[in-house]
């Protein structure tokens, strides 16, 4: 998909290949499909165009297809829940229209994105995590999964948030999505929790086959609750999808974390590699942080200019 993106040769890009060789040209906006043709997920391969999009020479259209909540890769609703509104931090919009959603293990789904390029990024400072004001969620099945199974899922979530978090009214909404707007079957389930200065944590989980929808709920809601517990700005899964935006970005960036990832470790490696982004990593000094495992990622971005605009 990158290769048709910007013009460019690749050799290697087959399965059994040990190298790659990759070389860009231009990068072209414009409309580009791309088929996982399994469940293979359509995040993926956003997380990896998005950053061309933002230096390309006109908007792009990118019609993505194949999984839209799959296993080891985020959902389509973390994306469009967690993930967008805060990368838009770093200075732009993007759209995403969710045509169709698909499963594990038949994907058929599809996801459109559209995004206009820009001439810079600007830093982001995501480090006053601030206080838990909202927890909401959705939890779904498809397909032939009977309507109770969401309602087990949502059930299970909120009585293990509220074991922790007793104050707060935990909206989890049950949905059974339509042939229309789903390919297959499949069920799962996200939570997040919004805090007063408008950081986003999320918990999920999907259903697998002969795995209870109670199991499935409290997987999500654990997660959720891990990652309100460390302290940072950001959870586990949106530390590493910002490293690439702060190394582009135009001064200095900084996020609080929970341990960090060995995820957010190896895009910080590629990013100081290929970029020559400098980043730091240091324990948080703050005395609310003293007993928790929290850190201070910092980028001093290469300010990437847009030759196109």
């Amino acid at each position: 998909m990158i290769r048709d993106f910007c013009d460019g040769q690749l050799e290697g890009a087959e399965i059994g290949s040990t190298e790659i060789m990759f070389t860009p040209e231009k990068i072209k906006g414009g409309v580009h499909t791309a088929d996982t043709k399994t469940a293979g997920s359509v995040c993926l391969l956003m997380q990896v165009s998005m950053p061309c999009a933002l230096f390309a020479a006109c908007p792009s259209e990118l019609r993505l297809k194949g999984g839209t909540n799959a296993e080891m890769a985020p959902q389509i609703d973390y994306t469009a829940m967690v993930f967008k509104p805060i990368v838009e931090k770093f200075g732009f919009t993007f759209h995403c229209d969710i045509k169709m959603r698909g499963y594990y293990p038949k994907g058929g789904g599809e996801v459109i994105i559209r995004m206009s390029p820009v001439k810079q990024l600007n830093p982001i400072n995501l480090t006053d995590r601030g206080s838990v004001t909202k927890i909401y969620g959705r939890a779904f099945v498809a397909g032939v999964l009977p309507f109770k199974v969401a309602k087990d899922m949502a059930a299970a979530a909120v009585r293990c948030i509220r074991k922790e978090i007793r104050d707060l009214y935990v909206n989890i909404q049950p949905v059974q999505e339509t042939k229309d707007q789903a390919f297959g079957n499949g069920n799962g389930i996200i939570i997040i929790a919004e805090t007063s200065t408008g950081c986003l944590f999320a918990g999920s989980s999907l259903g697998k086959r002969g795995v209870n929808a109670d199991k499935v709920g409290i997987e999500a809601a654990e997660m959720l609750l891990a990652n309100l517990r460390h302290g940072g700005a950001v959870d586990e899964y949106l530390q590493d999808q910002l490293i690439i935006f702060m190394a582009l970005a135009s001064g200095i960036s900084r996020i609080k974390t929970g341990p960090v990832t060995l995820h957010t470790q190896t895009a910080i490696h590629f990013a100081e590699q290929l970029a020559k982004a400098k980043f730091t990593v240091k324990k948080s000094e703050d005395e609310e942080d003293a007993s928790k495992d929290t850190y201070i990622i910092e980028c001093q971005g290469i300010g990437m200019t847009n030759p196109n605009l």
